[in-house]
């Protein structure tokens, strides 16, 4: 007797619907790539209880023709593609064929479609994956699919879904990431008869302000970068505008929504050294490039690609990022764009902790570890500025910013300048002071003032308050002067492009997985580009000769296990120099000014033009924003000014 017979179409279809369909959020996705497959500029979609109860989708897209109706809810039917060279190259969100049929396999559907040319609509239904005759309805030129009691037949897997409140926010974040992809097309959403939101078609900039605020797209960076016909282009979050999560983290590949590790990858590395480790970044970037280079037929759910060049996606990503990131100094964006909501919320709430700013992480040991809160390293000394250098900071900051109407005045101020001197002569004579500080002097007629203007004093030790035009700037001192020297030494030590290595006297052996053998075998060349001399003993160990110079006392084993691991996901590794910049920073960090200095005038203001001219100078090696500017606005809010 036959042991093997082929399954009834009714369950291949509720066995297809069990990987495309999970919950209504599946459903509702590919319901929605069909209206953007038919072109479609409006899509309103109805939710009741989680789109559990009921999942309603209309578009105004091109429609379905009569006799194709019936088509459209059969196993493997598509208008999509017809050979395997268009399966190749696909474009449309959608081409299994399997999405309908999935859905109707397992709800009560209902689906009506016109075209633009046919005299009126036609409807059929669905009910367990039966299918009724066609028949004539009233439908403006579109489709409407309406499904009802989802998992209705299967109880066993309509068990498995949560609450409807929490299947509603799994369906709002796939409109929202569909939205966001399509900014060209007017979404609306309703659950249980309630308007969620209305969205017009409107620019990228305008789209990612409704759907992921106000503050993102403040806080946000333009990214464009084309190389050899890759376009990479969205917008990233300043490193000051971070978080802990990673909700609002969008990669879309020729407008599809994808979780890819490769441009993950990529985006960590190039935040690498502007961020926190614990702290996530906020972004929505658009990969296009040809269909040809990328596989969307890898999973059911399509939320998964592979790429052809998976080395040239992760530079491209990582260049564009990184180039965009390199900008974030004084001359080209502010280091936080909203320091008055800040304000707001200081006013309003207790600060947080240095644990809730960067939360415990654990270290190779499996030990917690968080960093240490700023504590003064003795009682600072208290001193007031004398009379003759108050007087001269006076001087200075009325050469600098003095209105061409006080012209007229000159020889009155010349004359009661001397009278001032005189006196403030007589009285350091009198305290037994002898005046040997030059005042500063600062340019005169400076046209443009530097975005961070002139440093006018130095506040408890710490901070530097300069003024620009209309504003105030406060400037950490140790944070700005860690990164401009992290930044040099950076500089010095990739001026010559390769990394310096050290012949170990006795070597490191430690056994390895065939990946990591094989691996080290096809990436021998680059390996010693990274200073890494390897060889292979006994088809089972790896032999470490040399290593970067300034690694040696590093675990070299994890070292090269980590490298190798970047290798054979990526084919390339960032793990040397990052380890490199891990040094030069903490030595950057020791090296550079401590709180509880004290600056002249001059040498604040040497540091303040040295960060306008360095790269990603707005926040420090650890991500914390190095200077804030608070506008007059901003300060007349706090004194209530004009209110």
């Amino acid at each position: 007797m036959s042991q093997i017979h082929l399954l009834p179409d009714h369950l291949i279809n509720q066995i297809a619907a069990g990987e495309v369909i999970e919950r209504p959020a599946n459903a509702l996705k590919e319901i929605i790539e069909n209206s953007l497959d038919a072109d479609a500029s409006y899509i309103d979609i109805q939710l009741e209880a989680g789109g559990i109860k009921r999942l309603t989708v209309t578009d105004n897209g091109q429609g379905i023709n009569e006799t194709d109706v019936p088509l459209a809810l059969q196993r493997h039917a598509t208008s999509k593609i017809s050979t395997l060279d268009d399966l190749e190259k696909v474009v449309s969100m959608g081409f299994r064929g399997e999405g309908l049929a999935s859905i109707a396999s397992v709800s009560r559907l209902t689906l009506t479609s016109r075209t633009a040319i046919a005299a009126h609509a036609t409807q059929i239904f669905a009910e367990d994956g039966k299918l009724s005759p066609v028949k004539p309805a009233a439908h403006a030129p579109g489709t409407t699919v309406d499904v009802v009691e989802l998992f209705f037949n299967t109880p066993a897997r309509r068990q498995f879904l949560k609450s409807p409140s929490t299947e509603f926010a799994h369906c709002r974040t796939i409109v929202e990431r569909l939205a966001l992809a399509h900014p060209n097309v007017a979404f609306e959403l309703q659950h249980n008869s309630k308007n969620i939101f209305t969205l017009p078609a409107q620019s990228l900039s305008e789209r990612c302000t409704a759907i992921m605020g106000v503050d993102f797209t403040a806080a946000s960076l333009n990214v464009d970068e084309t190389i050899n016909g890759m376009r990479l282009n969205g917008l990233i979050g300043k490193p000051t505008f971070a978080q802990g999560k990673t909700s609002q983290q969008y990669i879309f590949v020729n407008q599809r929504f994808v979780r890819d590790k490769i441009i993950l990858h990529a985006v960590k590395q190039a935040y690498n050294d502007v961020l926190h480790q614990a702290l996530t970044p906020a972004f929505v970037l658009f990969l296009t490039l040809s269909p040809t280079d990328v596989d969307a037929n890898v999973h059911p759910t399509k939320t998964e690609v592979r790429f052809r060049q998976s080395q040239a996606v992760h530079q491209l990503v990582f260049h564009a990022l990184n180039k965009c990131l390199a900008a974030t100094n004084a001359t080209q964006t502010e280091s936080i764009s909203q320091p008055a909501v800040v304000l707001a919320d200081i006013m309003h709430k207790q600060p947080p902790s240095v644990q809730q700013l960067f939360p415990a992480q654990e270290n190779a040991a499996g030990s917690k570890q968080s960093p240490a809160p700023y504590h003064r390293s003795h009682t600072p000394i208290q001193r007031n500025l004398s009379l003759k250098e108050s007087q001269a900071a006076m001087n200075t900051y009325a050469e600098l910013y003095r209105s061409e109407t006080v012209s007229m005045a000159d020889n009155v101020a010349t004359a009661d300048a001397e009278v001032i001197d005189n006196e403030l002569n007589d009285l350091e004579q009198a305290r037994g002071i002898t005046a040997t500080q030059t005042p500063v002097q600062l340019p005169v007629n400076e046209t443009n003032v530097p975005p961070l203007g002139y440093a006018i004093a130095q506040l408890l030790d710490i901070y530097i308050l300069a003024q620009a035009e209309e504003a105030l700037i406060l400037v950490d001192m140790h944070a700005s002067a860690e990164r401009v020297n992290y930044e040099k030494m950076k500089q010095q030590r990739h001026a010559n492009g390769k990394v310096s290595s050290q012949t170990l006297l006795i070597p490191v052996r430690f056994t390895a997985s065939h990946e990591e053998i094989a691996s080290a075998s096809e990436y021998a060349t680059t390996l010693q580009n990274y200073g890494l001399n390897i060889s292979v003993e006994n088809d089972q160990q790896l032999v470490v000769h040399t290593v970067p110079a300034m690694l040696v006392k590093s675990d070299i084993q994890q070292l090269v296990q980590q490298v190798l691991a970047d290798l054979m996901t990526i084919g390339s590794s960032d793990v040397i120099r990052e380890s490199e910049n891990r040094i030069l920073s903490t030595l950057a960090c020791h090296g550079s000014v401590r709180a509880e200095r004290k600056l002249t005038l001059p040498e604040m203001n040497a540091l303040l033009r040295d960060m306008e001219q360095t790269e990603r100078a707005n926040q420090c090696n650890h991500g914390r924003p190095t200077w804030v500017k608070l506008r007059l606005q901003d300060l007349d809010a706090l004194f209530l000014r004009g209110q």
